[in-house]
C-alpha cells in the first residue's frame, strides 16, 4: 500500500508563480527565514493528499513528497522563462531565419 502524505500549499506575493508546500496548515517552523522573507505574505491556496502514483501539474510528486519528509517544505518555482523575468532578464528566443 502506498503512503499518502498531506500537503498544504501557499502562494507567495513577492515571487509570482512560486508556491510553498508544507505538511501542516500555518506551520512554517521548518522553512528557512530567508525563504519566508523572499516569498513575502503567503496566501493559502489549497490542501492536497499526495500519492506517489498521481501527478501534479507543475512539479514531480515524488520530489515534493521527499522534500516534505526530509526538509519539511517544498518550494515550487516558476518555469525558466518566468525565472528569467523575475531576475530582470529576457528569455532567449530563436532568431528569425532569413529568407
Amino acid at each position: 500500500m502506498t503512503a499518502i502524505i498531506k500537503a498544504v500549499i501557499y502562494k507567495g506575493y513577492k515571487k509570482q508563480n512560486s508556491y510553498l508546500y508544507v505538511e501542516q496548515e500555518d506551520d512554517f517552523s521548518r522553512v528557512p527565514e530567508i525563504l519566508m522573507t523572499s516569498l513575502g505574505k503567503l496566501e493559502f491556496v489549497m490542501e492536497l493528499d499526495l500519492n506517489p502514483e498521481k501527478k501534479l501539474a507543475q512539479a514531480d510528486i515524488k520530489q515534493v513528497i521527499s522534500a516534505l519528509e526530509y526538509d519539511g517544505f517544498y518550494l515550487q518555482l516558476p518555469n525558466d522563462s518566468d525565472r528569467l523575468l523575475l531576475a530582470g532578464m529576457k528569455p532567449v528566443s530563436n532568431p528569425i531565419p532569413k529568407l
